[in-house]
């Protein structure tokens, strides 16, 4: 298959946040003109944002696919909608599933509802610790490199959840 890499943020703190992340991996390998390469591994994670909740679990999957951006993005909302996701609910409150597009080869794309790479991606520990597992010499178009990046923030809220156990 051709196509681009594309990299999606995977994170859940409802209805046991592992098996969530299982089944969108299992979901993320069913897209159309797409392949899931790999993933990272678990990460036990503190909620971000001013909201109280669990603790999330995240991850990053590896996609190769010849879906466009918008294409690919419709594809993971339709994921959470299917595992029961509402996003009219409070911003960075507990959520069952959330898919974030991260990365799509070197697209560069800031329009009402699609940001590519996302845009607070570089902020968020949760994000580039699973990322930087994948591949921590990857360089964004104008960011730079991952890893360069992640060595600024505090990962130590960081937690791998071993294979087999939850959070």
């Amino acid at each position: 298959m051709s196509g681009v890499l594309a990299y999606i943020g995977l994170g859940s703190n409802l209805d046991d946040p592992v098996m969530q992340l299982r089944k969108a991996l299992d979901e993320l390998a069913r897209i159309p003109d797409s392949s899931l390469l790999r993933h990272s591994g678990f990460y036990r994670t503190p909620p971000w944002g001013p909201v109280e909740q669990a603790d999330f679990v995240n991850a990053v999957a590896e996609m190769r696919t010849n879906l466009d951006p918008a294409e690919l993005l419709d594809e993971l909302l339709r994921i959470e909608r299917c595992a029961g996701r509402e996003r009219a609910g409070e911003r960075w409150g507990p959520r069952i599933i959330d898919l974030d597009l991260l990365v799509h080869g070197n697209s560069r794309i800031t329009e009402d509802g699609l940001c590519v790479p996302h845009p607070r991606m570089l902020e968020r520990a949760f994000v580039l610790v699973p990322l930087a597992e994948l591949d921590a010499s990857m360089k964004l178009p104008e960011y730079g490199c991952i890893a360069d990046h992640l060595a600024r923030l505090d990962t130590s809220r960081c937690v791998r959840v071993p294979l087999g156990e939850d959070p």
